[in-house]
């Protein structure tokens, strides 16, 4: 991203070059990465297809990010999520919708996913998901204002539709979790024909785990780990610790290596509803006052916990 980096210093920049630069930036990194969340241990299933009916009962989240506040056609993310265990035979069914948008961008990715999980011992569980998944793209080169037009960019891409698929392999206990995967296996040339061809969709490789320490009958500690790797783009690595008191209240702070400090606020309403916030802040030269005023999230989760017996602390993964 120094490219980007470079170009972003010194001026608050329209929504025309903002675009142009990113796709650029991606042009020339040869990739283009997955939507991002600080508050990923909470949206584990629209990465890991092994995730899904994890929870033991229904469950239900929607999450929104903004990024980079105040920057004009900035990157806004909505993702929707539902997932559940079926019957007694070990299956999670689950569906997601992924909606990115940046500048006269908008992809939305729709996701089925399929889980089958195993006991591996009293407390642990080894899932194996695959996932099922349809990309829809659209580019309004009409929007843009070139000074230099370029024929392979006068029509707009509309509801352009590319289908795909991915894997992923989830193990948890009470008190840890892990997984691998990659959501999408098939490579995807979203500007065919033009000279940002080079744009492509490769595969992203996640790995994500963490672990939850009970440091006092009202204290849990979890630090959890976020790595994503995909050819041609730097490593990204994030590193979070979350406290939970009580049962309901939960803060903490998180970094993404070379990119962005963040703290995050939760509190669990009730036995089954979750509210959660994030603010991240840029330690690059994009972290300046005077490009933006850093990116928020804001993520709702609800389950529908069926309660047998003596009531269990909410699950804090």
């Amino acid at each position: 991203m120094a490219f980007l980096k470079r170009h972003l210093q010194g001026a608050h920049l329209p929504i025309t070059k903002l675009f142009f630069l990113v796709v650029l930036a991606n042009a020339s990194l040869y990739a283009q990465q997955d939507a991002q969340y600080t508050q990923y241990m909470y949206n584990t299933v629209s990465v890991n297809p092994g995730y899904a009916g994890s929870r033991g009962h229904l469950s239900i989240a929607a999450l929104h990010r903004s990024q980079w506040i105040g920057l004009d056609g900035a990157p806004t993310t909505q993702t929707f999520n539902i997932h559940s265990p079926v019957g007694y035979r070990g299956v999670g069914l689950g569906l997601s919708v992924v909606n990115d948008k940046i500048g006269p961008t908008s992809e939305t990715n729709f996701d089925i996913d399929f889980s089958y999980t195993l006991y591996t011992s009293t407390e642990g569980r080894l899932s194996f998901g695959l996932k099922a998944s349809g990309h829809l793209l659209d580019v309004r080169f009409s929007e843009l204002n070139q000074f230099a037009p370029d024929i392979s960019l006068q029509t707009d891409i509309d509801n352009r539709f590319s289908p795909n698929f991915g894997a992923g392999v989830y193990y948890h206990n009470e008190h840890f979790y892990a997984g691998l995967s990659v959501p999408r296996f098939l490579q995807t040339s979203h500007f065919d024909g033009s000279l940002l061809a080079t744009a492509k969709e490769r595969m992203n490789f996640y790995f994500i785990t963490g672990y939850v320490w009970d440091l006092s009958p009202l204290v849990k500690f979890k630090p959890t780990l976020l790595t994503k790797m995909v050819q041609g783009a730097p490593l990204q690595v994030d590193v979070s610790a979350n406290f939970m008191l009580n049962d309901k209240f939960i803060v903490g702070a998180a970094y993404r290596w070379d990119a962005a400090v963040s703290g995050m606020v939760g509190f669990n309403i009730s036995e089954g509803f979750l509210i959660g916030m994030a603010y991240d802040r840029e330690v690059t030269e994009l972290g300046s006052a005077a490009f933006n005023d850093g990116s928020f999230e804001v993520i709702l989760r609800y389950d529908f916990i069926k309660t047998k017996g003596q009531m269990k602390s909410p699950r804090f993964f």
